[in-house]
């Protein structure tokens, strides 16, 4: 039987067998981040500092797929120093005012939706999971590029991803609108084949 399978396999045109590469996100050169309106100012622009994940991509098949967790307590804008005030903006973005950490340490997102241009990843149709309510969201890929890492001397793929959301959907209304509900997100990361 085991032969027969074997024969079968091997039958098939080569495009037709699946090519899955699977890849680990390096933590160090992933950073999502996020930008606002401030009170009609400026934008206000941060980052999260910790994020796991994983991705496979089969270029022939195209087919891809993601799975990320950032850790809310990351959340980084610059302002970690107090000073004479009560709180840092950092610490006020972790309160129950913003992202929640102590109830909602994490924030995910996860996709099986990705639409190719050729043989590269252009948009991805994901599941974002922020402070317990999950909606859809698309990430468009701003850059893709997939070869030998020249330090680490590794297979990977590496990019940018962009996208927005509107936060008050997630139950993040406090002061909306003085600061924006529309929140830009993009994304660095790299990962490395398993």
């Amino acid at each position: 039987m085991r032969r027969i399978a074997a024969a079968a396999v091997l039958a098939l045109p080569l495009s037709a067998v699946a090519q899955v590469e699977n890849f680990t996100i390096d933590p160090y050169h992933t950073y999502p981040g996020f930008a606002l309106d401030y009170m009609g100012f400026a934008t206000l622009t941060g980052r999260f500092d910790r994020t796991t994940g994983k991705f496979s991509i089969d270029r022939a098949g195209k087919k891809a797929s993601v799975e990320l967790a950032v850790e809310t307590a990351s959340v980084n804008t610059g302002d970690s120093d107090k000073g004479a005030r009560a709180r840092t903006r950092d610490d006020h973005l972790r309160t129950a005012d913003f992202f929640n950490v102590a109830e909602f340490p994490r924030m995910t997102f996860r996709s099986a939706n990705v639409k190719f241009n050729g043989d590269v990843p252009a948009e991805i149709d994901g599941q974002l999971t922020l402070l317990g309510v999950t909606k859809p969201v698309t990430l468009k890929v701003d850059r893709w590029t997939c070869k030998d890492h020249p330090f680490y001397k590794k297979p990977s793929c590496a990019g940018n991803v962009s996208g927005v959301i509107r936060r008050s959907e997630f139950g993040m209304k406090f002061l909306v609108p003085g600061i924006g509900d529309e929140v830009r997100l993009s994304a660095m990361f790299l990962g490395f084949r398993d």
